[in-house]
């Protein structure tokens, strides 16, 4: 069982899933995600939001603080690449030689964009951080998340237990359920070890497992997921983030990276991915 899927009949999902939505609204227990036209922006920073106290993500080395092109608009400071903190208590020793040579690259000018930017599947948890906006298709068995950019669907299976014999796969297998009449709740693992957690580039292993909740604030005008990522091959503890979007009315729009990701630059890190043989 996959919880991951291509978008061909996209349109129809949608529409399924919108339909079935006024039977799922008089459940008290069932936030609603998923109305007629509704997208939720990230705003486009590519950064998880530390918590409060305890163990928190990878962030910006504080001798060469990351500044994204939205924040170089804003204030007039120039754009750079990211280096990430090798001093956060969670990394093993051989996730800091990974990000240590990341780093290098970084400050000798190497093009470090993310794997997304190269059309690459994200995982999870980096997929909350894709700057495109998200669409949600609530249905009474799953909740899929639907990603702008380049169509990608996660799949939620709902109230059921993980499958006994998982094979690794991109985006693994999440299981859910609704807590509290406000809340998704998604536990998630099966991935193999070929993405990064985060912008900065930050490997994991296939022992990874990643709780989500998914929750309306402020009145419904935003969503905020806070998670915690557990993964004892690649960190030393558990560690936590979260992430928000605001709610605007937007339809999914049509953004197939292969399509648009012309090298003009030569700035290629990493190639594309392609698939050796077609999948029907």
């Amino acid at each position: 069982m996959s919880n991951f899927t291509s978008t061909g009949a996209l349109i129809g999902l949608l529409c399924a899933g919108i339909a079935l939505w006024p039977a799922l609204s008089a459940n008290d227990a069932v936030p609603d995600f998923s109305s007629n036209n509704v997208a939720w922006d990230g705003g486009g920073e590519n950064e998880f939001i530390a918590p409060k106290s305890g163990p928190g993500p990878v962030t910006s080395d504080p001798a060469h603080p990351y500044i994204s092109n939205f924040r170089a608009a804003r204030t007039g400071e120039r754009a750079n690449w990211r280096v990430a903190d090798l001093s956060n208590p969670i990394l093993k020793p051989w996730v800091v030689d990974a990000l240590r040579k990341a780093n290098e690259d970084a400050l000798a000018g190497k093009a470090m964009f993310t794997r997304e930017a190269r059309c690459w599947a994200t995982g999870v948890p980096a997929m909350l951080l894709n700057p495109g906006r998200l669409h949600f298709v609530q249905t009474p068995k799953q909740v899929w998340i639907l990603q702008q950019s380049d169509h990608r669907v996660r799949r939620i299976f709902l109230n059921q237990p993980h499958s006994a014999n998982l094979k690794p796969s991109w985006y693994g297998e999440s299981v859910g359920h609704y807590e509290g009449g406000d809340t998704l709740v998604v536990d998630t693992i099966g991935m193999n070890d070929k993405t990064f957690v985060d912008s900065y580039r930050t490997p994991h292993t296939a022992q990874l497992h990643v709780v989500e909740r998914f929750k309306l604030i402020d009145g419904g005008k935003m969503l905020e997921v806070n998670f915690t990522v557990d993964d004892p091959g690649a960190f030393n503890m558990p560690w936590s983030a979260s992430k928000r979007w605001r709610r605007v009315q937007d339809f999914l729009a049509e953004d197939a990276c292969s399509e648009n990701n012309a090298n003009y630059f030569n700035y290629e890190i990493e190639p594309m991915p392609t698939a050796d043989k077609p999948d029907f």
